[in-house]
C-alpha cells in the first residue's frame, strides 16, 4: 500500500516514514503543498494520504481538495492546530479523520486501519514492488526472485526498505546509518554498513553488469531501479 505523507517537520517526517515502512507501507513524502500537488498532477497512484495543515507554501487543505477531485483516497490530517474551525474545515472538504500533534504512532496506525475498513480502502491484493530482478512483498516482508524466496536478515531487509523508500535519491553513509540504527540497540558502524551492503547486493543478484545499488564515490549510495 502506497502512502503519501505531506509534512514539513523533518523529524516528524522521518519518524513517520520509518514507522510506516516497518508496517509494510510504501511511502512517498513531500515537504510542501507544491510538491504534493505536482505529484498528484502526475497521477501518482496513492492508497492513503497523511497531510499536515500548516506548510511552508500554503496548507494541506489545498492538497486535500485536489485529491478529492481525483477520487476517494483516504485522508487523515496531522496537525498542531486544535481549533474547531480547522477540524470542521478539514472534515467538510473531505478528510476522513483528524489527529493532533503530538500523537502516538500506534494510535495513528489504528486510525488508518479504521478509516480503511470504513471506506473500503484496503487492497485485496498484496502490495509488491520491483527491485531489480526481485519482488518485494511489503505485507509479508519477503523478497522473491524467479519464484524463489531470497532470505534476508532483519537488518538487510531494513536496509533494502531504506533504499526503496529513497529510490533515485543519493543517500550519504551518515543518512543510512542514522536510519538503520534503532532503539533496540542494533548498533551499526561505518565498516559494518559496508558489509551489510555487500551482502545485500549479493543476495539481490546485484552485479557490475546490472547494478541495483550504485556506489556514488565520495558521497554514498543510490538505488534507481
Amino acid at each position: 500500500m502506497r502512502v503519501l505523507v505531506v509534512e514539513d517537520d523533518e523529524i516528524i517526517l522521518e519518524g513517520l516514514k520509518y514507522s510506516l515502512m516497518m508496517e509494510g507501507y510504501e511511502v512517498l513524502s513531500c515537504k510542501t503543498a507544491g510538491e504534493a500537488l505536482e505529484l498528484i498532477k502526475n497521477n501518482a497512484a496513492l492508497d492513503f494520504c497523511l497531510l499536515d495543515v500548516m506548510l511552508p507554501d500554503g496548507n494541506g487543505f489545498r492538497v486535500c481538495e485536489e485529491i478529492r477531485k481525483e477520487g476517494n483516497t483516504p485522508i487523515i490530517f496531522l496537525t498542531a492546530c486544535e481549533d474547531e474551525v480547522s477540524t470542521v474545515r478539514a472534515l467538510e472538504i473531505g478528510a476522513d479523520d483528524y489527529i493532533t500533534k503530538p500523537f502516538r504512532i500506534r494510535e495513528l496506525l489504528a486510525r488508518m486501519k479504521a478509516v480503511q475498513r470504513r471506506t473500503g480502502g484496503e487492497r485485496a491484493e498484496e502490495p509488491v514492488i520491483q527491485a531489480g530482478k526481485n519482488q518485494v512483498n511489503l505485507l509479508t516482508g519477503k523478497v522473491y526472485r524467479d519464484n524463489r524466496e531470497v532470505i534476508l536478515t532483519a537488518m538487510e531487509y531494513k536496509l533494502l526498505l531504506i533504499f526503496l523508500n529513497h529510490r533515485g535519491q543519493v543517500l550519504t553513509r551518515d543518512q543510512i546509518l542514522g536510519q538503520i540504527w534503532d532503539g533496540a540497540g542494533d548498533y551499526v558502524n561505518d565498516n559494518t554498513l559496508s558489509v551489510y551492503i555487500k551482502r545485500l547486493r549479493k543476495k539481490l543478484d546485484d552485479t557490475q553488469e546490472e547494478t541495483l545499488i550504485k556506489t556514488v564515490r565520495g558521497i554514498g549510495y543510490c538505488m534507481d531501479k
